[in-house]
């Protein structure tokens, strides 16, 4: 549906976007993760045609977004961050602006009117003026505006910033239910926000694409351990000697926690996560001393992310 081909962006000595290539199919929903500052927008403002590029091509649905502005625009809805939003308009006023604007033809706005905000659930507020409007209800009529005509591709560019948390899950409903008939794309820099909508991650880190894959793929990928914690009774000796015979975790901490118990902590391969709990249960039971806790844990999105932009500062220094 997309190709981006060797994508830089320069300004001056400094480079925002730097030979950047991916593939978007169509039909799922995809997001561009990254620190602020890493390019992120830059990328969705190219993609869009909204900034030229200094190298590089964008095809969408086959058409370049350079050279074959029309078309290829024709197949795009947009949110910018900031929503182009007319304050002094309501919002079936500024549809009807934007619908005229796309070359929807005449008869089928109204129509295609009530089709938005019934999707965007902003009929109740048609006719109100947008600057007494709440954030996430204008946030909702910028969505409007870009599904406006039935783009095949609705690009949205941190579409929850600055909304409270139900406003949040409300946004994140809608993205889902968009992504059920378009092939959606959102920036973001929130970890919850694309590990709860989107089937795929592209990380960005510097200008640079550094990860492509499904939320649980990465974690997989990039998670070569698996920890193993517990508590059992027994004193540090005894725990030893039972621990001695335990060949697929190799201890990483032990102590004793001077009530009869000791806390243990050791690393395995992610693949051996529950061949480690099986081995360490039957060890104990043998010994005759109880597990009293015991929790496995993997690496997170979290840690994926932070290991892949190297800790860079959302202000991308």
């Amino acid at each position: 549906m997309i190709e981006v081909k060797h994508l830089t962006k320069r300004y001056g000595s400094h480079t925002a976007v730097s030979d950047l290539s991916f593939t978007i199919e169509k039909g799922q929903i995809y997001g561009f993760l990254g620190p602020n500052g890493a390019g992120k927008s830059t990328t969705m403002n190219i993609m869009t045609g909204c900034l030229a590029a200094t190298e590089g091509q964008v095809k969408i649905g086959g058409f370049d977004i350079f050279e074959e502005a029309e078309q290829a625009k024709k197949l795009i809805g947009y949110l910018p961050e900031q929503p182009p939003l007319y304050l002094d308009r309501t919002p079936r006023e500024y549809l009807s602006f934007v619908a005229r604007a796309k070359k929807i033809p005449e008869k089928k706005i109204p129509e295609e009117l009530e089709r938005v905000m019934a999707v965007t659930a902003t009929l109740d507020v048609a006719d109100r003026l947008i600057r007494n409007l709440s954030k996430g209800y204008k946030q909702r009529v910028g969505i409007a505006q870009a599904i406006l005509g039935d783009p095949e591709v609705i690009i949205l560019d941190e579409p929850t910033v600055g909304l409270d948390p139900r406003q949040i899950i409300e946004i994140r409903d809608l993205i889902r239910q968009l992504g059920k008939e378009h092939t959606v794309i959102l920036s973001s820099h929130i970890l919850s926000e694309v590990q709860a909508v989107c089937q795929t991650i592209l990380i960005i880190s510097k200008g640079r694409l550094v990860a492509c894959d499904t939320p649980d793929n990465l974690e997989r990928l990039f998670a070569g351990t698996n920890t193993v914690e517990l508590v059992a009774e027994g004193t540090e000796e005894e725990i030893r000697r039972i621990l001695a015979d335990v060949t697929l975790g190799q201890v990483a901490s032990l102590r004793d926690l001077g009530d009869g118990s000791c806390f243990i902590k050791l690393q395995s391969d992610q693949s051996k996560g529950n061949a480690v709990c099986r081995e360490l249960f039957f060890a104990f039971s043998k010994a005759g001393k109880p597990i009293l806790r015991m929790t496995t844990t993997r690496a997170s999105l979290e840690d994926v992310f932070m290991e892949l932009t190297n800790g860079e500062k959302e202000d991308g220094k």
